[in-house]
């Protein structure tokens, strides 16, 4: 995985970021999810590498990166707190401005970046997501029921680590189960990547930080921007997949046409794990509608 790429650690403010780096062209920041790593992207990065610079990191708390320790607040994991690590790499990395792309929490903080840092961000692409308010503002007994991880994870602290902590495999490889939209999609190798995370009770207790920030700090800072009038600048594409859960989900344009003035969708035949699952489609969505950029 990921020929022809370095590995890098930089130092931030507030956090230890592991990430790599490979391509060349417009930089372009690829944001992962959970309970995955920056290996998620290990089918499109080689297609994206030909016409784009690529910044690949691990979040704060998840994989080989870290941030500081859970507050009582929850703002070390807050969205506001990721896209701001984001902003300072690519900062360290001599890219003032460049093309974004994040899926699912990956996408949360990507939305709070193209919000927060509008100047820095060129285009923005998000996976498989509707944006935290709005995510709880629709929740009801079904959508509970489908996304109970919402809540479990948002539980306080030490129940989600303890009972995560009892087995970790399985809990992780649970979730991989219920989101993927056929057997066996994942590669071997990227699964046993999310799966040792989970090993470290660091990351376990930052992945549950990330939830329960979602259920407080960043909906009241989404409702804050809401409030204002905020909407995000640049172009926005949401690629969803189909598969996902239910074969009734329905088209997420509508909501981010709230939130962005130029949102445009593809949806493809695939779960939860797009980069992964289709990975030529998504790579050839993400390449189509980033060369529409002025890098």
């Amino acid at each position: 995985m990921f020929e022809g790429f370095t590995e890098k650690r930089v130092a931030l403010a507030e956090a230890e970021i592991f990430c790599r780096l490979g391509g060349s062209g417009p930089p372009l920041l690829l944001l992962h999810g959970y309970p995955q790593t920056h290996v998620c992207w290990h089918r499109v990065a080689p297609r994206l590498m030909r016409q784009f610079s690529l910044v690949i990191p691990d979040l704060r708390g998840y994989g080989a990166s870290r941030g500081p320790r859970p507050d009582p607040e929850h703002r070390g994991q807050s969205k506001r707190a990721m896209a701001k690590d984001m902003a300072e790499l690519m900062s360290a990395l001599g890219h003032e401005r460049f093309l974004l792309a994040g899926h699912d929490r990956g996408a949360r903080v990507g939305f709070r970046l193209a919000l927060d840092h509008a100047a820095r961000v060129e285009r923005f692409a998000a996976l498989h997501i509707i944006p935290t308010l709005d995510v709880w503002e629709t929740m009801d007994a079904d959508k509970a029921l489908a996304s109970y991880h919402w809540l479990f994870l948002a539980v306080p602290a030490p129940l989600p680590e303890t009972l995560i902590a009892a087995d970790p495999d399985f809990y992780i490889r649970h979730l991989l189960d219920r989101w993927v939209g056929r057997p066996d999609a994942l590669h071997p190798l990227a699964v046993d990547a999310y799966l040792r995370q989970f090993h470290d009770a660091a990351v376990v207790a930052a992945t549950c930080e990330d939830y329960r920030a979602g259920a407080s700090i960043d909906r009241r800072e989404d409702g804050a921007d809401r409030a204002r009038g905020a909407k995000i600048a640049c172009p926005v594409l949401v690629l969803w997949g189909r598969r996902y859960l239910s074969p009734r989900a329905g088209s997420p344009l509508a909501v981010w046409r709230r939130w962005a003035d130029d949102a445009r969708e593809v949806a493809l035949d695939c779960g939860h794990f797009i980069a992964e699952e289709a990975p030529e489609d998504c790579a050839a969505a993400l390449a189509s509608f980033f060369a529409g950029s002025r890098l």
